[in-house]
């Protein structure tokens, strides 16, 4: 690998740096070990990463720790957006899991600093995450309790039938 950019957060042999085109496989493999809901699609994990790609989704911060293998050593996805309440943006880290392969060498608290680091240079205010699970891992990065998560699902076809004003 060659010198870490700027702003990327290096850690011996791993650094975290953007995504970027040719990551697609390898995070496609991540996202399948991310404990959710929803079973990952191929055709729609593609168009989203393409929109991510293209810069047509700029409220989204996507991270990986790249460690020189051929995979990819974890992801965190971050969305940044102006909030009324926040004096300023607020970002939700909203997906994050480290290859299971890959569990142990401090990657989710390398991915965390990133995030975080990100979030001060674009000036947000707040950075929250919703997790149950994980308590203890965001207790020790200085997250408090702050709030119960709550979560409600839409039919998959419903979204392209309804136009709003």
């Amino acid at each position: 690998m060659g010198n870490a950019g700027q702003g990327d957060v290096v850690v011996s042999d791993a650094k975290v740096r953007d995504a970027r085109p040719g990551d697609e496989d390898a995070l496609f493999a991540l996202v399948q070990q991310l404990g959710h809901a929803f079973t990952p699609e191929r055709a729609a994990y593609d168009a989203t990463l393409a929109s991510y790609f293209a810069g047509e989704q700029p409220s989204v911060l996507l991270l990986v720790v790249d460690d020189g293998s051929p995979r990819l050593g974890g992801y965190a996805l971050t969305t940044i957006v102006p909030l009324l309440a926040t004096n300023g943006p607020s970002a939700q880290l909203q997906e994050i899991v480290v290859d299971e392969g890959a569990r142990g060498r401090d990657y989710g608290t390398l991915l965390v600093h990133a995030v975080e680091a990100a979030c001060e240079e674009r000036g947000v205010t707040q950075l929250t995450v919703a997790s149950r699970r994980s308590g203890g891992f965001y207790d020790r990065l200085g997250f408090t309790d702050a709030a119960e998560y709550m979560r409600r699902f839409f039919p998959a076809d419903r979204g392209a039938a309804r136009v709003l004003p």
